[in-house]
C-alpha cells in the first residue's frame, strides 16, 4: 500500500495549500469557522459532502481524463485506505473517493500530489476539470492534438484569483475534432480544433462556443468565434472569465451559471464587454507541453495467441476497438458498469497494461477507460486478460452502457435510485433486446436529480429522479426525456420532457418505445426519430402508464430499497455555499490583501491586481451587507456603493468608486500600475473597517508580507 507521508516532495503550491486545507479544519473544529463558510473553502480542494452525515466525497481533478498506471495505482491505494476501496469514474473525467474522513483529506490530497495529481478546484464555484474527447490525440479525425491546449488553460487558470470565487462554476471541454465527441456544446466553453489556410501556412485554432449547459433549463452553447487563433485561447478565456466573475448572478445560485448571463444580457453584449476586457490584458504565450503520449513499450511482446471465445473475441474486437490515427497502434474501450471500479481490480488493471501494451489511459465521458497504443498482436492477449478481471465486456459506449450518476447512494440531491436503475435497465436490454444492445443508434443516460450529473439531457432515452404525490404518500418516478444525444456531424441535440412515471415502471416503458422504435424507425437515429414523431406520439405511448388507480405496493419502494419511498433531499454543495456575514468578509477582504502583496513580490503582476480588485469589491460588499443592501453582482456592488456611500458621503473617495474599481478595465498591469492599485485597495479597506471601528491588520499584512 503507498504510505502517504510528511516528507514527500511537492511543488511549493501544493505544500501551501495542504498546509493550509490542514490548519482550517483545525479552525472548524475548533468552532473558529463557521460551517458554511469552511464548506465553501473545503469545495475548491474537493472534498464535498455526502448524503450520509459525517463522511465526505474527495474529487480528484485529471484533466482530459489522462492518468498514468503508477499513478493509477496511487489512487487505488489511497482509496482503500482512506474510503471504500471503490474508484469511481465520472461524465467529467474524474475519480471520486466515497465515505472519506474530513480528517484524512490532507494525507489524500499530499500522495495525489506526490504522484503529479491534484484535488485543487474540483469542486465549488472554480473552473472544473477540463475535460476533452477520450480520443484525442490518437483520434484518425481530428486536425491536431487539444490536449496540449487544454493543459496549458488548465495550468494557468489552476490557483489563478480569478477564479476562485465566481457566482457559479465553470466547465471547459475540448472536442478532438467538428465531431464534438467531447460535447463542447453543453459546456460554458467548448473548443473545438480547426486548421485554417493563411497563405501557404496552415493556422492553429478553434471553433468556440459558449454558454452551454445541462440542468433543470438546458441551453445549448452558442457559436461565438468561427476561428480563434491559438495564440488568443487564454487570453480569450481570461476576458470571459473577469466579465462572468463581474455581472454573474451571485444570490440566486440557480441563476448564476454562465448561460443564464448571456441570456440576459445577450451575446452581441457580451461579446463586447468581453473584447473590452481582452484589450487590457498582456497576451499570454502559450506554454505547450509536448503531449504526455509516451511510447508504448510493453514488458512482453506476443507474436501469437489463442483466444478460446473467438465470437466473444470478435464482438469485442468490433464494438470496443479502434484504429488510432499512430500507424499499428489501436485504442481500446473498456467498461465499467456504473463508473465502478474497486482498487485491487484498478491495480490489476495497471500491471496488464505495462506487461502487455506499455501506454497509458483515458478516463472517458461515458464513464470508462480508454486503453491507447495497443499493437495489433497484443488484441488477443489483452482480451483474455481483461477478460480475468471482468472487464472485457463488448459494447462500450452503445445502448446497453448506460451512463448515470451515484443518486441516492451518496448524493445529498439524490431524489431516487439511479445506479440501481441503470443495473435493472442493462439487464433488461440484454434479456429481452439483444441485438440492439450494441446499437450506437439509441443510448441511455440516467441522473438521481434534474441536475443531470449523469448527462439525461443529451439521450436518446434520458431519465432523471423525481417523485408523485398520491393519496397522501410519495411514489419513487423518474421524468422521461427523449430526444437528446450527437449526430455523427457533431450536431447536438437536447432532450424534451414527455412523461413523469413510477421508477418501478420504467422498464415497462423501455420495452413499449423499443417495440416502438423497432417496428417504426427502420434502424434511424433514435433522437431524429423523435423528431419525425414529435413529443405527443410518445406521451400517448406511455401515459398509462402514469395511471396510478392501480398502483401495487411496491411502486411506493424505490429499487434496491426495502421501505417505502420517503423524499430525502439535502442541501447539495454543487455550485458552493453561499454565507455572508460583515466581519467574516472583512476577514476574506484581509486574506485577499495579504495574498496580493505575496503575488507582487513573487511578480506575479496579473494576479495580484486581480486580488487587489478583489479587495475593493469585497469589502465595498461588507459595506452594503451591513446597510442591508442585496449583492447580487460585482457590477451591482460597484454601483450600488456609489449610490449608498459615496454620493451620501459616508465614504470620501476623490473619484467615483467605480472609477476606482474599473482602472482594471483601463491599463495594462504594468508594476508600478499594480502598486499604485494594490495600495489603493490597501487604504480603501483600512477605511472601510475604520469606518466600522475595526482594527487596522496593516502590522499583519506587512509581516505576512515580509515572511512570504
Amino acid at each position: 500500500m503507498t504510505q502517504v507521508t510528511e516528507n514527500l516532495a511537492l511543488p511549493k503550491p501544493a505544500k501551501k495549500d495542504i498546509a493550509e486545507l490542514k490548519n482550517k479544519i483545525e479552525l472548524f473544529r475548533s468552532g473558529q469557522i463557521d460551517e458554511e463558510k469552511f464548506k465553501a473553502y473545503r469545495l475548491t480542494r474537493g472534498v464535498y459532502g455526502q448524503r450520509q452525515q459525517g463522511v465526505q466525497m474527495f474529487r480528484l481533478k485529471i484533466p482530459a481524463g489522462r492518468i498514468t498506471t503508477d499513478q493509477l495505482r496511487v489512487v487505488a491505494d489511497l482509496s482503500n485506505q482512506y474510503a471504500t476501496g471503490n474508484l469511481h469514474l465520472t461524465t467529467r473525467q474524474n475519480i471520486q473517493f466515497h465515505y472519506v474522513k474530513l480528517d484524512d483529506s490532507p494525507a489524500i490530497w499530499t500522495a495525489l500530489e506526490a504522484s503529479g495529481l491534484t484535488a485543487r478546484e474540483a469542486c465549488g464555484n472554480t473552473v472544473r476539470n477540463i475535460t476533452a474527447s477520450h480520443k484525442a490525440g490518437i483520434d484518425p479525425h481530428e486536425p491536431f492534438d487539444v490536449t496540449p491546449y487544454l493543459d496549458a488553460v488548465f495550468r494557468f487558470f489552476l490557483r489563478n484569483p480569478i477564479c476562485q470565487e465566481m457566482g457559479r462554476k465553470i466547465k471547459i471541454a475540448f472536442s478532438s475534432s467538428e465531431k464534438d465527441t467531447a460535447f463542447a456544446f453543453i459546456h460554458d466553453f467548448g473548443f473545438i480544433p480547426v486548421l485554417r489556410k493563411n497563405g501557404k501556412e496552415e493556422e492553429k485554432g478553434f471553433r468556440v462556443l459558449v454558454g452551454g449547459g445541462l440542468g433543470a433549463q438546458t441551453i445549448l452553447a452558442q457559436e461565438f468565434f468561427e476561428f480563434l487563433p491559438e495564440n488568443r485561447l487564454i487570453t480569450f478565456l481570461e476576458a470571459a472569465l473577469r466579465v462572468f466573475d463581474r455581472f454573474g448572478e451571485r444570490e440566486k445560485r440557480m441563476k448564476a451559471r454562465l448561460k443564464f448571463l448571456i441570456k440576459k444580457i445577450g451575446l452581441d453584449e457580451f461579446r463586447r464587454l468581453v473584447e473590452e476586457e481582452e484589450k487590457v490584458l498582456h497576451p499570454k504565450p502559450l506554454d505547450l507541453k509536448p503531449s504526455k503520449v509516451k511510447e508504448a513499450k510493453p514488458q512482453k511482446i506476443y507474436s501469437s495467441y489463442d483466444v478460446q471465445d473467438q465470437w466473444a473475441y470478435q464482438q469485442w474486437l468490433d464494438s470496443n476497438v479502434f484504429e488510432q490515427k499512430q500507424q499499428g497502434y489501436f485504442g481500446v474501450l473498456v467498461k465499467a458498469p456504473l463508473g465502478d471500479i474497486d482498487h485491487e481490480t484498478a491495480k490489476k488493471l495497471a500491471d496488464i497494461i505495462d506487461e502487455y501494451v506499455g501506454g497509458d489511459l483515458v478516463i472517458s465521458v461515458y464513464q470508462g477507460l480508454v486503453i491507447r497504443f495497443v499493437r495489433k498482436n497484443a488484441l488477443p492477449v489483452l482480451f483474455e486478460k481483461l477478460g480475468e478481471l471482468g472487464l472485457n465486456q463488448s459494447g462500450a459506449e452503445s445502448f446497453a452502457d448506460i451512463t448515470a450518476c451515484p443518486g441516492t447512494d451518496t448524493c445529498n440531491l439524490g431524489v431516487t435510485n439511479s445506479t440501481a436503475l441503470a443495473d435493472v435497465l442493462e439487464k433488461f436490454l440484454l434479456q429481452e433486446f439483444p441485438h440492439l444492445a450494441h446499437s450506437k443508434l439509441i443510448d441511455t443516460k440516467i441522473s438521481g436529480c434534474m441536475n443531470a450529473c449523469g448527462q439525461h439531457m443529451i439521450a436518446g432515452i434520458g431519465l432523471h429522479g423525481s417523485s408523485i404525490k398520491n393519496k397522501g404518500k410519495v411514489v419513487p418516478a423518474m421524468q422521461v426525456v427523449l430526444g437528446g444525444g450527437l449526430r455523427a456531424d457533431g450536431t447536438g441535440l437536447a432532450a424534451e420532457k414527455v412523461i413523469k412515471l413510477p421508477t418501478k415502471r420504467i422498464p415497462e416503458a423501455f420495452r413499449i418505445l423499443l417495440n416502438d422504435y423497432e417496428a417504426n424507425a427502420k434502424g434511424a437515429f433514435y433522437p431524429d426519430y423523435f423528431r419525425t414523431k414529435e413529443k405527443k406520439y410518445f406521451y400517448d405511448l406511455l401515459k398509462h402508464l402514469g395511471d396510478l388507480t392501480d398502483i401495487k405496493d411496491e411502486d411506493y419502494i424505490d429499487w434496491n430499497r426495502d421501505q417505502e419511498f420517503t423524499p430525502e433531499i439535502g442541501l447539495g454543495e454543487c455550485a458552493g455555499a453561499s454565507f455572508d456575514l460583515v466581519s467574516t468578509i472583512f476577514k476574506e477582504a484581509e486574506e485577499k490583501l495579504v495574498n496580493a502583496y505575496e503575488q507582487l513580490q513573487e511578480d506575479q503582476l496579473e494576479h495580484a491586481l486581480y486580488n487587489s480588485y478583489n479587495v475593493l469589491v469585497t469589502t465595498a460588499k461588507a459595506l452594503l451587507l451591513a446597510e442591508d443592501v442585496q449583492c447580487n453582482t460585482q457590477a451591482g456592488i460597484i454601483a450600488d456603493f456609489d449610490v449608498h456611500f459615496v454620493e451620501t458621503e459616508k465614504v470620501k473617495l476623490e473619484s467615483s468608486f467605480a472609477d476606482l474599481v474599473y482602472q482594471i478595465k483601463l491599463q495594462k498591469p504594468s508594476e508600478e500600475f499594480v502598486q499604485h492599485y494594490l495600495k489603493s485597495a490597501h487604504q480603501f479597506l483600512e477605511e472601510a473597517k475604520s469606518l466600522r471601528g475595526i482594527a487596522s491588520t496593516e502590522k499583519t499584512v506587512i509581516n505576512h508580507f515580509y515572511k512570504a
